[in-house]
């Protein structure tokens, strides 16, 4: 794929206007958006990104098409995991509603910037070490594997990282709110305020969703310049989704095993990939293994559809059934108490 400089230039720097727009509206006015408001904003993205994987089909094929499409996807469906965190993380900062979209548009814009860091480190190590996709084919195994034991569980707290509680440690703070401004000046001495506190504990929260999120992105595509497209089309639009699934997320019981059989579908692709094409001299003397298969991106995209598919549809069924059930409880209790009374 042979992206000239100028595209590359021309992409981010209509990434980032659209990045400023959003930025300077929310901070001229802090508010609470709507539920139309969320849902054309993220439309708006959302159609964006499809504009933009057809523009890749158009310029450089279907390949690099389906390459875009499943790594946003995948992105994607990590991010919404992310978003659970960011409750969490709004709610243990006790962050005013008002606040709280001007708290997540900054919070992005940091996490684009170190995904950034991360992506272009990434293409370094694997230009250079081609067994890398061992590594991160085992990582995301593991990581698969801890997701799905983890199974349903439900943490209710959000635990601070030790670069927060350093930052909070080091630098003197108020713990008084003070709209969308990170640092105030008090008796001449400038004081970090709860919004620097939350907008970091976002930035660096995501940092580390990064570790599964980009080693997978690149078991789907090699194209630096695809893998930094779709994080930032999952990231923009990440925001809307916040304010519009807060309550859906409840319901989506079966994520996490789903996100387990996303990753481990992904890093099991990547280790067949690295035997593929391998060339460490302790397996097969050094030599490719090409009998092995390498998953072609059509399969691959068909099943990280079909696995988000099923979970969606799955979870929805379990939490529909079991508000039935627990309504059906509901009814028997009151009915028995009714008879009760009347005895």
């Amino acid at each position: 794929m042979n992206v000239p400089t100028w595209g590359w230039y021309l992409t981010l720097g209509l990434m980032t206007i659209v990045l400023l727009i959003d930025v300077f509206v929310i901070a001229r006015r802090p508010h609470v958006p709507s539920m139309g408001e969320a849902s054309r904003h993220l439309v708006f993205y959302v159609t964006a990104a499809v504009f933009f994987g057809l523009f890749v089909w158009w310029e450089w094929g279907g390949q690099y098409a389906g390459e875009f499409f499943a790594g946003w996807l995948t992105e994607y469906s990590l991010s919404v995991d992310n978003l659970f965190v960011f409750l969490l993380i709004m709610q243990s900062f006790r962050v005013p509603q008002r606040l709280q979209q001007s708290a997540l548009m900054i919070g992005i814009v940091i996490a684009i910037v170190l995904r950034g860091i991360f992506i272009a480190l990434g293409a370094v190590v694997i230009n250079a070490y081609a067994w890398v996709f061992y590594i991160f084919g085992a990582f995301l195994i593991y990581t698969a594997i801890k997701l799905a034991k983890g199974g349903e569980t439900d943490d209710d707290e959000y635990h601070e990282n030790r670069f927060l509680l350093w930052v909070e440690k080091t630098f003197p703070a108020t713990k008084e709110w003070h709209g969308a401004h990170l640092t105030i000046v008090r008796s001449g001495k400038r004081l970090i305020t709860p919004m620097m506190i939350v907008i970091l504990a976002l930035g660096t929260t995501d940092l580390l969703f990064a570790l599964d999120s980009i080693p997978a992105i690149y078991g789907l595509t090699k194209e630096p310049f695809l893998v930094l497209t779709a994080n930032i089309f999952a990231l923009m639009g990440l925001r809307q989704l916040y304010f519009l699934i807060g309550g859906l997320l409840k319901r989506l019981v079966y994520l996490s095993v789903g996100l387990a059989v996303l990753l481990g579908f992904i890093g099991v692709k990547l280790i067949l990939h690295a035997l593929h094409e391998n060339n460490l001299p302790f397996i097969n003397g050094g030599e490719p293994i090409h009998a092995v298969p390498d998953i072609p991106i059509s399969v691959s995209l068909g099943a990280i559809v079909l696995i988000l598919g099923v979970t969606t549809i799955a979870s929805l069924l379990k939490t529909r059934r079991d508000a039935r059930s627990e309504a059906r409880s509901a009814a028997s209790v009151d009915s028995g108490s009714s008879q009760g009374g009347q005895g």
